[in-house]
């Protein structure tokens, strides 16, 4: 559940995972989802178990992770706003040669948005999930659980997203590119107003 929750709030990796159902189908855009569930799996484990070297790290250095992750987002917003596009494949199993990139790209948005610990932290505390000094097969559990709630978010995303590709025309995938594009510029924007303000 835990896993789930924290994955479900559709920001700027959810259009991500949508842009490449659309494009590439279900496949492709649950792998991507995959790169922020293992993400989602880290910090998971960073809160989770208590590991306070890693923590501390990333809350001393959320501002220029935030600052990073935000110039990530302006350039992936500019690039989908202004390139044409994506083309509905008609093979839901061809192979796609960027499984890999999409994979990283989700995986480096998640990783540089420290938010996502806060509130892994935060969901820990207040169910009490673990504890230390708790069995490490109960603490590997909760982590494999986090996963496996990530994924399944992924796989459910992809999979409405995929069911209704084939209704879009060229021209509302146009406004769909542009929207979306938009979105993860105001998401970079917000970021950067968020670390100055």
């Amino acid at each position: 559940m835990v896993g789930f929750l924290i994955a479900a709030p559709v920001g700027p990796v959810g259009l991500l995972c949508i842009r490449r159902a659309l494009a590439d189908g279900r496949g492709a855009a649950f792998i991507a989802g995959l790169g922020a569930a293992v993400a989602d799996t880290f910090y998971g484990a960073v809160a989770g178990l208590g590991l306070t070297l890693i923590s501390d790290f990333l809350m001393r250095y959320r501002d220029p992770l935030s600052i990073i992750g935000a110039v990530f987002l302006l350039v992936l917003g500019w690039r989908a706003w202004k390139s044409p596009p994506p083309t509905l494949r008609c093979a839901e199993g061809a192979a796609h040669l960027g499984l890999l990139k999409d994979f990283t790209v989700t995986l480096s948005i998640t990783l540089t948005n420290p938010a996502t610990i806060l509130a892994f932290m935060a969901v820990f505390a207040s169910l009490g999930a673990i504890h230390p000094g708790d069995d490490p097969l109960h603490s590997t559990l909760m982590i494999i659980g986090v996963f496996i709630g990530s994924a399944l978010w992924w796989l459910t995303l992809s999979a409405l997203a995929s069911a209704v590709r084939h209704r879009f025309t060229e021209r509302w995938l146009s406004h769909l590119n542009q929207a979306s594009g938009g979105l993860l510029v105001l998401s970079a924007v917000g970021i950067l107003l968020s670390v100055w303000w």
